[in-house]
């Protein structure tokens, strides 16, 4: 089993509550738009780290991480991207491969709405962890966390940080 803490749109910030919550995983996974890398780099400090770079991102972001991000966390097929859309209105970029090829768990970020919606067509489901950092329109910081068992995810609990 693996407690899973997944954030997106930090844009630069990260604090001593979101380093809190990154304590209490096994894995942070981060769905874009990170902004500085001592964001990655201090969560690298403490936990493993999956992560994809977003539209803000720079180069150096670029080039330590992938724009789609695809792997198995135990028995869970993952695909975290940043511009991905929800079910129903799919980004143009991804929406090829998740259609011919459907994750169990499909993440993005960039809305900076926290969404979770399953994708009965394609027997998906759709996390959006919202934003943790304190830029951007969202009113509310927001992150998620859950827990893979085999193939199953569970405990599902939105984490309300805060207003930014």
């Amino acid at each position: 089993m693996k407690k899973i803490l997944l954030l997106s749109d930090t844009h630069s910030h990260i604090d001593e509550t979101i380093l809190k919550y990154v304590k209490l995983a096994d894995e942070v996974w981060h769905a874009g738009d990170i902004g500085d890398l001592k964001v990655t780099d201090t969560i690298q400090k403490l936990k493993p780290l999956r992560a994809v770079f977003g539209n803000i991102d720079n180069h150096e972001a670029r080039l330590e991480f992938p724009l789609n991000n695809r792997f198995f966390c135990e028995g869970v097929e993952v695909l975290i991207t940043h511009i991905g859309g929800y079910p129903g209105k799919y980004s143009p970029a991804i929406r090829e491969e998740i259609t011919k090829n459907p994750p169990k768990l499909f993440i993005s970020g960039h809305s900076h709405i926290l969404k979770v919606m399953f994708d009965k067509k394609l027997n998906c489901l759709h996390m959006n962890p919202g934003a943790a950092g304190i830029s951007g329109f969202h009113k509310k910081r927001t992150m998620l966390r859950f827990e893979i068992d085999g193939d199953k995810i569970q405990s599902l609990e939105i984490i309300e940080i805060g207003d930014k």
